[in-house]
């Protein structure tokens, strides 16, 4: 941690805040949480990964999208520290960061696990899932190992 670090340690969510609605296109990414896989698409005609679930590819127009599962692992693209939520459901600070996936795609999720000022670009972190609520599972990131010092 570092020396400025404040002592809060960035935990999930408790219950009470928004769920995710999942529709037809998203429901395979949500059955993954639950079983705790992170799930994307590729599209098999051009290779390119592909984050939120979409019919067509972004790169090709190409409609054949595979589900894929990925190893969670990243690192963190960009971040902001939220102080003030949108509503008092939310436990704050917390973290919520874009993490670029080794597989190829960028995905806006939350830190966990460390403290708020130890949050760096570039911060190796891997998928960790927590249920929020009634079987709801949402994906959180944790730096890795290499990074707790």
């Amino acid at each position: 941690m570092s020396e400025n670090a404040i002592a809060t340690v960035l935990a999930p969510q408790r219950a009470g805040i928004p769920l995710p609605e999942p529709t037809v296109l998203s429901q395979p990414f949500w059955d993954g949480c639950a079983l705790g896989e992170l799930r994307y698409q590729r599209c098999t005609a051009c290779g390119r990964a592909e984050f939120d679930p979409n019919r067509l590819c972004r790169g090709c127009g190409s409609d054949a999208l595979a589900w894929q599962v990925g190893d969670g692992r990243g690192t963190v693209y960009s971040y902001t520290e939220v102080t003030r939520p949108q509503t008092p459901a939310f436990t704050s600070p917390y973290v919520v960061v874009i993490v670029e996936l080794d597989e190829g795609y960028h995905m806006v999720s939350n830190i966990v696990g460390c403290a708020p000022a130890d949050v760096r670009i570039g911060m190796s972190v891997a998928v960790e899932f927590h249920e929020v609520e009634h079987g709801v599972v949402l994906p959180y990131f944790a730096p890795t190992v290499d990074e707790v010092k």
